[in-house]
């Protein structure tokens, strides 16, 4: 078993949520609240990674990160080394990737809480911050879980993105999916049998505890409330 990958695996989820998470919750609050022309066009840019197959964006998103892209020249000016095959490129390219997984469920959870609530809370006297965390995010939490969970979920499974974004190098590039596919290749069924186990189990619990986590909190803001 290829602990290393695993372990590499979900350092990229951590660090694609660490991202996402904050900014899914400010565009997709921002979706939800607001109108304006054009904005089906914004909606369907952070959906199309949903149907693009990964192939596709793993070779636009290696033409803008490579040494010939503006992108790349800067970031090897910067660093001394290419954004595209390293594990900061991976990064960037699973934000991408999980843009959709990200503000899609957040921006539902907020359409979701009636405006009747928000003025209730403006009335209360509160500023848009304190309705913000004390009213919006408590009822957009649900949202806010299942986009956490579906981007940790999608980042640990990800594989033609991650292969043609970073390559297959051992310890940088090389996550659990890419590792499974190797041990497939070279008939280790035993090896890519317990890593897929691994994955299926870290994926089940996490999912799990999504759902108790956000029973929970649903019945303690009710209680509250």
């Amino acid at each position: 078993m290829d602990i290393t990958a695993i372990t590499l695996s979900v350092k990229l989820a951590f660090w694609t949520l660490l991202f996402l998470v904050p900014l899914s919750i400010g565009v997709g609050r921002w979706l939800a609240r607001t109108t304006f022309r054009g904005k089906l066009w914004i909606e369907a840019l952070i959906a199309l990674p949903l149907v693009l197959p990964p192939t596709v964006v793993g070779y636009y998103l290696l033409v803008s990160m490579g040494s010939h892209s503006p992108l790349g020249r800067f970031f090897e000016q910067l660093l001394g080394s290419t954004l595209a095959f390293s594990f900061e490129g991976l990064v960037a390219a699973s934000i991408l990737v999980n843009i959709p997984f990200a503000v899609l469920p957040v921006q539902r959870s907020f359409e979701s809480v009636s405006r009747d609530v928000r003025e209730a809370a403006q009335c209360c006297g509160m500023s848009t911050w304190q309705a913000l965390r004390r009213i919006e995010l408590p009822l957009a939490w649900p949202g806010i879980l299942s986009a956490t969970v579906l981007t940790f979920g999608h980042t640990l499974g990800e594989f033609g993105v991650v292969l043609m974004v970073g390559g297959n190098i051992p310890g940088e590039t090389r996550t659990v999916s890419i590792a499974i596919y190797d041990r497939i290749q070279a008939f280790d069924q035993t090896a890519a049998g317990q890593m897929a186990l691994m994955l299926l189990l870290l994926s089940l619990v996490t999912v799990g505890v999504s759902y108790v986590l956000a029973e929970k909190w649903l019945h303690r803001f009710r209680s509250q409330h």
